[in-house]
């Protein structure tokens, strides 16, 4: 798929069909995350990638939001440090922005579909993925075949250009 009509075929997925994603395919996902670019080239993330039932189903109860996950194929956690500072907690959530998006047009590209989840309960996410001391688990990408195909959205539900787009001032 040519990078315009990914951005444009990007959609969040929720309703996950049967099947799992090709392990070549998780690969070139989390490798997609691994290249993103990342403040000062600190690259902060870990991914932790998980494919087992029972785990995906325990995951899917770190937020209430995050229902999708018990029904994906694979679920990536993004782990990073815990902050020390708010400075380096702002770079970190921005790396990692950057990371979820390029794995996210990835998969796209593979006609993988993808949904983000935040995590609200930490000591749980821990636990379940095993995390050092150190690190907490800052979202979830939970991937699958798309319950539709990801096909460019040509009526997307966005503000409008010009609302968004500002000139060289406001």
């Amino acid at each position: 798929m040519e990078t315009w009509d990914c951005i444009r075929a990007r959609r969040n997925v929720r309703q996950f069909a049967e099947g799992s994603v090709p392990d070549e395919h998780l690969d070139q996902i989390l490798e997609a995350g691994r290249r993103a670019p990342s403040s000062r080239n600190w690259q902060p993330w870990d991914f932790v990638l998980v494919t087992d039932r029972q785990r995906l189903e325990e995951q899917a109860q770190v937020w209430v939001g995050a229902g999708h996950v018990a029904k994906s194929a694979a679920t990536i956690a993004l782990v990073i440090p815990k902050a020390d500072d708010d400075l380096r907690r702002d770079w970190a959530q921005y790396d990692l922005g950057q990371a979820t998006m390029a794995m996210m047009l990835a998969a796209t590209d593979l006609g993988v579909g993808t949904a983000h989840a935040a995590v609200n309960d930490q000591d749980l996410a821990c636990r379940i993925l095993g995390l050092p001391d150190d690190r907490v688990c800052a979202y979830l990408v939970a991937l699958g075949r798309p319950d539709r195909p990801l096909t460019p959205i040509r009526k997307p539900d966005r503000r409008p250009f010009d609302d968004v787009v500002h000139r060289e001032r406001w």
